[in-house]
């Protein structure tokens, strides 16, 4: 190859305009500013569907952070000292097992139930 020659100066060309495409792509498909010839950046615009979808996603931000606070209030609930659920179940447990906890039933010979 001649390192001299019209070929290689073209193929240098070929190559820095190449990757100044793509890195321009690679910018634009994440959202980043563009870059003209002369390295001056030029802002995104955005579109109607990019407001509609940065809209919803102001509404959905506002929904989780209402769940997170309502899940807070529920924790607290949950995990207070007052809250017997524990005490309750152990109380049952406790009970003596000897019949007089529930209702008796009388059955006759020859009555089904």
């Amino acid at each position: 190859m001649n390192w001299g020659g019209p070929e290689f100066v073209l193929a240098i060309i070929a190559l820095s305009t190449g990757g100044w495409l793509v890195n321009n792509w690679i910018r634009a498909k994440h959202g980043y500013s563009l870059e003209d010839e002369w390295g001056g950046k030029t802002e995104r615009s955005d579109g109607a569907e990019t407001r509609a979808l940065k809209a919803e996603n102001r509404q959905l931000h506002d929904k989780i952070d209402a769940m997170q606070d309502r899940m807070v209030v529920l924790e607290k609930i949950v995990t207070d000292r007052g809250y017997t659920l524990r005490d309750e179940i152990e109380a049952l447990r406790d009970k003596p097992a000897n019949g007089d906890a529930g209702v008796k039933l009388t059955i006759r010979e020859g009555e089904t139930a």
